[in-house]
């Protein structure tokens, strides 16, 4: 898929369709915490044939909202990982379709190399090659306890074409 057929699809005057993506075995939906919190896990859009997910930033969270791994990073890491796979499972794509990811690390300095090593071993297993773009960020997060967040883009033609 080129950057004049992504353009192309969007120009001609196709439809968009947008629906929110989930993956509940894994990950519960914001809305479903005590303080509910307005955002879908992910948006998948189609246009033209091409699939775009935008999935939201998504940490070490179980099926009930609830953090896993506290103090752990790399098991952060590896459930972050998780969560991202099943939401894109849910709408029929995989890693190999990951255009982009930002990583926001609470502490940059102190889990960057363990990050890249996590991030390594887990694109390896997953054969991706192109490497996604990405950027990495120290940031706050949401939570206190987590370390670890990352948000994707993934690409692909729709399988009805």
């Amino acid at each position: 898929m080129t950057t004049a057929e992504i353009l192309e699809a969007v120009s001609s005057g196709a439809t968009i369709e947008k629906k929110a993506m989930s993956a509940l075995g894994v990950l519960n939906e914001a809305y479903h915490y005590e303080k509910p919190s307005s955002f879908s896990r992910g948006l998948r859009i189609e246009v033209g044939g091409i699939v775009i997910l935008l999935i939201s930033g998504t940490a070490s969270v179980d099926e009930n909202g609830a953090s896993v791994h506290v103090g752990d990073f790399r098991a952060q890491c590896r459930r972050t990982f998780l969560n991202i796979t099943r939401l894109l499972e849910s709408e029929g794509a995989t890693w190999k379709d990951i255009v982009r990811t930002t990583c926001y690390l609470r502490d940059i300095e102190r889990d960057y190399a363990a990050f890249n090593e996590e991030r390594t071993a887990f694109y390896r297993q997953q054969a991706l090659d192109p490497l996604p773009a990405s950027t990495g960020i120290q940031a706050i997060l949401c939570r206190p306890e987590l370390l670890v967040e990352i948000e994707a883009i993934a690409m692909f033609r729709s399988q009805t074409d």
